[in-house]
């Protein structure tokens, strides 16, 4: 008796068991599998959306079947959803479009500020860029609207779409902050007395070679001028006065004439340092700053490579500067005045 009682109750177990499996089975089909999209979808979230306008617009536009399950995920998901712009991939069930949208799940990108730009080629940059919003420029007291060359660090940052400009560009301000903060133990190089004197002579090194093995010695080319009262005379400095600050000849070529233009500026007619910065430096070319490279150069020009050969006495740097004007007619007939 007692033997065939126990099999009742494991049959009924079972029964039981399978039942709870088929329920389980029903509510994750009906909640996760059961969709109507074959196509990913772009979901725009407004600030002050309500849940019922975006179940209604989901429901019309066929992205889910059940205002009421989607209803019942978000309150269990926490009952509110976020603003933000949001790709629901194809297939995907109300509780996975509830989960993404109660918990801000939006859609990223990546932004690449290049080092060596200036503050007008970045802004032009981020205007082009068709899923950030709002305008570059602002009027007010915020550290966001009152930017100035250097004081943006380049870099790869991932953000949501949609992301105000603005916001963009405080984030890159606010890390180029935390940068100078680690950077806070060295001391300058002589006769650099302070930060923005780092930020002026490492925007110059980067405008001049794009090899970070390099960088230690220019930087160590233009301290040696600037302690024996020498002129820089560097080329990017003049394309920044000559470009109002965009820092790129866009194809011209500079000649000896524009050499000439009265700039605070350019270097070939003022003694010592722009007085800001004129591109937007990485790191590699602040620490070639704050930790040249000790040599006696006080001359360089291209290589023709890529690179740039060094001198220490103006009649050796003429041979190398022949050499290297020979190299740029042989490519496109225009003579480089480089210093």
């Amino acid at each position: 008796m007692l033997k065939k009682q126990w099999k009742n109750i494991k049959s009924w177990v079972k029964f039981a068991l399978a039942i709870c499996a088929v329920v389980v089975f029903v509510v994750f089909y009906i909640f996760n599998i059961w969709s109507p999209l074959r196509k990913p979808v772009t979901v725009v979230v407004t600030k002050g959306t309500s849940v019922t306008s975006i179940t209604n617009y989901m429901v019309k536009n066929r992205i889910i079947k059940s205002s009421d399950l989607f209803y019942f995920s978000v309150r269990l998901n926490g009952g509110k959803i976020m603003a933000g712009e949001y790709d629901i991939p194809r297939g995907a069930g109300v509780w996975t479009i509830a989960d993404m949208l109660t918990h801000g799940k939006v859609a990223t990108t990546t932004i690449t500020i290049p080092e060596g730009y200036t503050l007008k080629q970045i802004k032009k940059m981020l205007m082009n860029m068709p899923y950030l919003s709002g305008d570059v420029d602002c009027s007010s007291s915020a550290a966001v609207c009152n930017l100035g060359e250097g004081d943006i660090f380049p870099d790869t940052y991932r953000i949501a779409r949609g992301t105000a400009r603005l916001a963009v560009l405080d984030l890159a301000r606010k890390k180029m902050v935390s940068i100078k903060d680690s950077m806070s133990g060295f001391v300058y190089p002589q006769p650099l007395t302070n930060w923005n004197e780092v930020l002026v002579l490492a925007s110059i090194v980067q405008k001049e070679t794009p090899k970070t093995k390099e960088m230690p010695i220019v930087a160590s080319v233009y301290l040696n001028r600037l302690r024996k009262n020498m002129r820089l005379q560097a080329d990017p400095t003049v394309v920044y006065a000559l470009t109002d600050g965009f820092g790129d000849m866009q194809g011209t070529p500079l000649l000896r004439g524009h050499l000439k233009i009265d700039s605070p500026y350019n270097t070939y007619r003022n003694n010592g340092l722009p007085p800001k910065p004129i591109s937007n430096v990485g790191r590699a070319a602040i620490r070639s700053v704050l930790k040249p490279a000790q040599t006696k150069y006080l001359f360089f020009v291209a290589d023709g490579r890529g690179g740039h050969n060094f001198s220490k006495e103006y009649s050796e740097h003429q041979k190398k500067h022949g050499i290297w004007r020979g190299i740029k007619k042989e490519i496109n007939g225009i003579v480089d005045y480089n210093q």
